[in-house]
């Protein structure tokens, strides 16, 4: 193996090892850095006037891509300083592409319900697919899981004396999801006609795997094409953004929801914060303290 794979796949370890990092997360780094030994050769021991050959030979890259492909390539590099198989740390020469990062896309109180009607009105036949994909539409938008905590969930996650599921997340953390009423009534009928033998609350197919993150997209798209919705407008994230916009709408703390959604950085929860200036006009005219003393808000501001 030579020198330079060698050193990624020792950075790739301490990220698994003392970081925690998922194994989705290790494969998208290992894709960035694979790319720029595409270009650069032995990464390890590349200087500044190679790394300045990325700005154009990634030119033709989203600003998002590009970004994210520096951002593994200082981490690299980062590492091999610390681990002092470098002196210098030449990651000052990679491009900055300024980024915005987007506003996932969002559905409406009124899609979401069709979406949920629908999944109920087959979910009535109480076919064991059909009862399934209710349960999981109504974890993804009720609790706001993530598409791979989600799929994962063992069976155990689920107590039998309290609303709450047990969530492994990101890098190992894990937390406690309430699951209401609604929710937990159709876990009762998934449990109810789930075969047995599997250790996942959601099983595949196969002897002893759980629903793959690509079926589960598969499965939404396909019904939101049967509830008269743009499948492209749907996803497990569009529906978890739809879970924690609708809370804050409903007047939920921003605290609050970074423990509900897994975040450890408050800063991250903000992208989820999605709420319409007019609403939060009226907060302030309702709600602060000289709002009704001097005037309000002009919504035209």
């Amino acid at each position: 193996m030579p020198a330079g794979e060698d050193q990624a796949e020792r950075f790739l370890a301490m990220l698994a090892a003392e970081r925690g990092a998922a194994a989705n997360t290790l494969m998208a780094y290992r894709r960035d850095l694979e790319a720029a030994r595409a270009v650069l050769g032995d990464i390890a021991t590349a200087n500044t006037d190679a790394l300045e050959t990325l700005g154009s030979a990634w030119s033709d890259l989203a600003a998002s891509s590009l970004a994210r492909r520096c951002s593994a390539l200082r981490q690299f590099y980062g590492f091999l300083v610390d681990e002092g198989v470098r002196a210098d740390d030449p990651s000052g020469a990679l491009p900055r592409p300024r980024t915005r990062r987007p506003l996932p896309r969002l559905l409406s109180h009124a899609e979401v319900e069709r979406f949920l009607e629908q999944a109920d009105e087959e979910a009535v036949s109480e076919r064991p697919d059909a009862v399934r994909l209710l349960a999981l539409l109504e974890l993804l938008y009720g609790s706001g899981l993530r598409a791979t905590e989600l799929v994962s969930l063992p069976l155990a996650a689920v107590p039998r004396d309290a609303p709450f599921l047990h969530v492994t997340g990101k890098g190992g953390q894990q937390r406690m999801v309430p699951v209401s009423g609604r929710a937990s009534a159709v876990l009762s009928r998934w449990l109810a006609v789930r075969k047995g033998g599997s250790r996942f609350l959601f099983p595949s197919s196969g002897a002893s795997g759980h629903l793959t993150r690509v079926r589960l997209f598969q499965l939404l798209r396909a019904l939101a094409g049967r509830a008269g919705l743009d499948p492209l407008r749907v996803s497990p994230h569009v529906l978890r953004h739809a879970f924690a916009t609708h809370l804050l709408e409903g007047g939920a703390d921003l605290r609050v929801l970074q423990m509900l959604l897994g975040h450890a950085d408050i800063a991250t929860t903000q992208i989820y914060t999605h709420v319409d200036s007019a609403r939060l006009v009226e907060l302030v005219n309702a709600r602060h303290p000289l709002g009704g003393v001097r005037g309000t808000i002009n919504r035209e501001s």
